[in-house]
């Protein structure tokens, strides 16, 4: 081969070399400032979730998988369908986000995620001093969230499933001119049914009472030799552990199946409809089924996952890494074993729910993650492919295939630790200290 014919093959391969190097100076591990059009991606690879496989991610496989069995077994025959939540969310579009908020699940804290750390084309407006946020839809006057923070207790103080699936549609058909058919999302929060039902009992011992909530069901709200109240007076303050666990109207008790079930199916509040038996089978039974069939729910104890899994499901990325903390007044009950065998009792339809809905959030971030690495490596091996054939055509690369470092695969850039932010898990969420 003369100096001439090696000259011209030399030139391209030092062309490609001088753009990779730039790149690395152009879009540098982490930068905001590379985007490319979904039709500038390489051909024939569709990641599940290409927008968050970039630098600045806060996950690491380290952070994530630190606080769960790496591959824990299911007790439960989970199908595929089961296990896939991912979902086309339209925010431009007519699909609404709806927050079944349960009482002491970390849902304020996650509430307030929803509507001040999503990143968005237009943010909702959360003015200083308000309560409430503006989360209007990019471009028009409606709202694609339906929540606490955003359109208020609209269908009573923390609506329970049973209410807000006959209010909520109605309700926004009245707050909102343009009656289009919508697409609802459910989403809520669980958590360790001691745990929250001891978060519950000192939020009430310091007075809370959630009285004007409305558990509407079946066209009305119960009466009170349905739901007799536990305390005389304004409140329950300064109720002991044991007179709260000793009323058997307290609505504490199994509140997470109660909150998730079908009410009507068992005659809402009427105990007389049906045996105890009979009740409970069909009420653990209508939520898990209406559970595992929301478009997502997350784990008070599991921060890093719950929002791995959000952001999967939505396709929306959080600004910042939600956080935990490992003290709360709930974790700092000194209990004895007969009072935690006794609170498990009289919560044992939770325990019951909890235990189906902690497997099958595992499994579901299980699956996630394994779509996704596979996705990953066949994203690069397309790209190694790609490489190949334009080094053995004796091409320069073109600058559209540079790959962004921001999800579209980042052949040249290599993510270290130091990139990422760090974030702790240990027990609860971060929230608010009750």
């Amino acid at each position: 081969m003369d100096e001439r014919s090696s000259k011209l093959i030399l030139v391209p391969i030092l062309a490609v070399l001088f753009v990779m190097i730039g790149y690395q100076y152009i879009c540098p591990a982490g930068s905001n400032s590379c985007h490319f059009k979904s039709e500038e991606r390489f051909r024939g690879v569709s990641l599940l979730s290409s927008p968050y496989q970039d630098a600045d991610d806060f996950y690491r496989d380290s952070d994530l998988d630190d606080d769960g069995p790496p591959k824990l077994p299911s007790k439960f025959n989970f199908t595929e369908r089961d296990l896939d939540r991912h979902v086309e969310f339209n925010i431009k579009g007519d699909d609404v986000i709806v927050f079944l908020h349960i009482q002491k699940t970390g849902g304020t804290t996650f509430g307030r995620h929803l509507v001040r750390n999503i990143r968005l084309e237009q943010p909702c407006d959360c003015k200083p001093g308000q309560k409430k946020c503006t989360c209007h839809r990019p471009g028009k006057e409606e709202s694609w969230l339906f929540s606490r923070f955003s359109t208020g207790w609209s269908c009573g103080l923390h609506a329970d499933w049973t209410e807000l699936t006959n209010c909520v549609p109605v309700v926004m058909d009245k707050k909102e001119a343009q009656r289009n058919k919508r697409n609802f999302y459910y989403i809520t929060m669980l958590r360790d049914p001691v745990s929250r039902y001891l978060s519950e009992w000192k939020h009430v011992q310091r007075g809370a009472t959630w009285k004007t909530a409305l558990h509407m069901c079946d066209g009305r709200s119960p009466t009170q030799d349905e739901l007799p109240t536990c305390y005389s007076g304004d409140d329950w303050s300064g109720v002991t552990l044991k007179e709260f666990m000793n009323c058997q109207s307290n609505l504490a008790n199994n509140r997470q199946v109660r909150m998730l079930a079908d009410l009507s199916l068992v005659g809402c509040y009427n105990m007389s409809s049906m045996n105890e038996s009979q009740r409970n089978h069909i009420l653990l039974s209508s939520a898990m089924s209406n559970l595992k069939n929301m478009a997502f729910y997350g784990l008070t104890e599991f921060q890093r996952k719950t929002q791995y899994l959000f952001e999967r499901t939505f396709s929306l990325r959080f600004i910042s890494a939600f956080t935990q903390i490992n003290s709360t007044r709930a974790a700092n009950v000194d209990l004895s074993e007969a009072v935690r065998r006794r609170i498990e009792e009289l919560n044992f339809l939770d325990v019951q729910l909890y235990e189906y809905a902690k497997d099958l959030f595992l499994q579901r971030f299980q699956y996630t993650r394994q779509r996704e690495h596979q996705e990953v490596r066949l994203k690069r091996r397309e790209e190694r492919r790609w490489l190949r054939e334009q080094r053995d055509q004796g091409r320069p690369w073109p600058s559209k295939h540079k790959g962004s470092g921001k999800g579209d695969g980042g052949v040249f850039e290599k993510e270290t630790e130091n990139d990422l932010p760090t974030t702790t898990e240990d027990y609860t969420s971060q929230v608010a200290r009750w």
